[in-house]
């Protein structure tokens, strides 16, 4: 069986609309497998990427934009109206990358916060959600994760990411949540172009 092809999806527990992705592209998850593709989830810290307070009542532009985006995926949620300090649920998610506990994390937090509306920066809260997934938080690595949580932050705008959720296609920052159309052809154009330079190579 072929290597898949890894695409980084960069994304913020904060963010309403990186729960209407969760959700889609885990409904998409068949057709990313036909074509050969695998999601690898990136946290990354949008109120530093975007300079948006924490703690203070989104933008009324922003939260009718996720309501828009929401309807229009038929995902029902309401957007958060207020913007968490995410940053432990991050830096938690970044020490769990690659263990068998990082995707029921990410869907416990997700679930917790959008679901059970659970406050996010709430004292324990996210380390009660590693807790009910069988995850210990060691402090000392938790604090080196929300240093490696900064770093990558820094990373992904350099790469020219502006927003959350974005997919990494190669250089290419394919930002925001689209039709499930647009988004399987903009994938399968990019995984097209990603063969036929291999041919070449090889």
């Amino acid at each position: 069986m072929p290597e898949r092809l890894r695409v980084a999806a960069y994304y913020d527990f904060a963010s309403t609309l990186c729960y209407v992705a969760h959700r889609v592209w885990g409904e998409m998850q068949p057709e990313l497998e036909s074509l050969g593709v695998e999601l690898v989830w990136k946290p990354i810290d949008l109120a530093d990427l975007a300079g948006w307070p924490r703690g203070r009542e989104v933008a009324r532009e922003r939260f009718a934009n996720a309501e828009r985006v929401a309807a229009e995926h038929q995902i029902r949620v309401s957007p958060l109206r207020v913007w968490p300090d995410s940053r432990d649920a991050n830096a938690l998610a970044l020490t769990l990358a690659e263990t068998p506990h990082e995707a029921a994390f990410c869907e416990r937090v997700f679930f917790g916060v959008f679901e059970e509306r659970r406050e996010l920066d709430a004292p324990g809260v996210a380390a009660g959600f590693a807790r009910d997934v069988g995850v210990s938080v060691d402090e000392r690595r938790l604090e080196r994760a929300r240093d490696e949580l900064a770093f990558r932050t820094q990373i992904a705008a350099e790469e020219d990411v502006t927003g959350a959720p974005t997919l990494m296609l190669d250089d290419f920052p394919f930002g925001g949540i689209q039709s499930r159309e647009t988004t399987r052809l903009v994938l399968e154009r990019w995984v097209r172009k990603k063969l036929a330079r291999a041919t070449l190579r090889g």
